[in-house]
């Protein structure tokens, strides 16, 4: 028994400078991977936060920023271990092609990321729809993009999602075109309503009244209960909400106050027979 403690106790004597080495190499190997993530993130934040640059650009570069770094340390800490750095990479190389075969999806997702940053069709902060989801961009990120609704829900969208369908961008021009339907009755005098619905408009200092956005009242369709009009007005984009409620509320108030009729679906009930004779003994 005592000369198998002595042998144990020799062996690892023996082998103590290669269990330090390797004890030595772990915990830089640890403290290499711990340096990379925090210095991955510590310049992911700051690139994000420097004013002077485009906040969509700095979203996509922090993000970028903080993987190559990470990677980075993940290939030092495999040559602490005596990997070399050559024959490392064409293995990546071919394990990089089996990957990106496999994972098709996540790498359309980084190319459609670099592609909605380099045409731009969006920038963080803008309101935009795409396919069935709309909401305010807050960040725009390798693999995916972030947004709000209006009730504030969160939203993740794959970029790959995002590039592959229309986007319709309310937030990119500075103006836009309001256009609120009015019915009027078939009885009414449409030239009545019109100069009605012009003087409301001329109180709104908000509507623009430039020369080729001037305020227009368009006859639009004849239909079954009513003859529409369209009230065209140009606001400015921070105005557009605001402007369509409060003129839509304007204009019913003003025309009734004129006399002008706003009809509504009327159905008219017709009986026969013994029926009809009862009602007429009812009343």
């Amino acid at each position: 028994m005592e000369d198998q403690i002595t042998n144990g106790i020799t062996i690892v004597q023996e082998n103590l400078p290669f269990y330090m080495e390797i004890g030595m190499r772990l915990l830089s190997a640890a403290l290499i991977l711990i340096a990379g993530w925090m210095i991955g993130n510590w310049l992911s934040k700051r690139i994000e936060n420097i004013k002077k640059m485009d906040s969509t650009l700095t979203s996509f570069l922090g993000g970028f920023i903080k993987y190559a770094v990470f990677a980075i340390s993940v290939v030092t800490v495999l040559g602490q271990f005596g990997i070399q750095t050559a024959s490392l990479l064409a293995v990546l190389g071919a394990a990089g092609l089996a990957i990106g075969l496999a994972l098709q999806g996540t790498l359309s997702n980084v190319a459609s990321g670099t592609m909605l940053l380099i045409l731009r069709p969006f920038n963080v902060g803008d309101y935009i729809t795409f396919g069935s989801t709309s909401g305010t961009v807050k960040t725009l990120g390798l693999f995916g993009t972030e947004l709000a609704t209006t009730d504030n829900v969160y939203i993740f969208a794959p970029n790959s999602h995002i590039w592959g369908n229309d986007i319709m961008n309310y937030s990119r021009n500075k103006e836009r075109r309001n256009d609120i339907i009015v019915g009027i009755s078939y009885d009414d005098d449409i030239d009545k309503a019109s100069k009605t619905m012009m003087k409301i408009m001329s109180k709104e200092e908000r509507i623009l009244t430039k020369k080729d956005k001037e305020p227009k009242i368009i006859v639009g369709s004849m239909g079954a209960f009513s003859v529409d009009l369209t009230v065209r007005v140009w606001t400015k984009k921070e105005d557009f909400a605001a402007v369509k409620s409060d003129l839509t509320k304007a204009l019913k108030e003003g025309l009734e106050k004129d006399g002008i009729t706003i009809p509504f679906p009327t159905s008219v009930v017709k009986m026969e027979g013994e029926k009809a004779a009862k009602a007429k003994k009812a009343a």
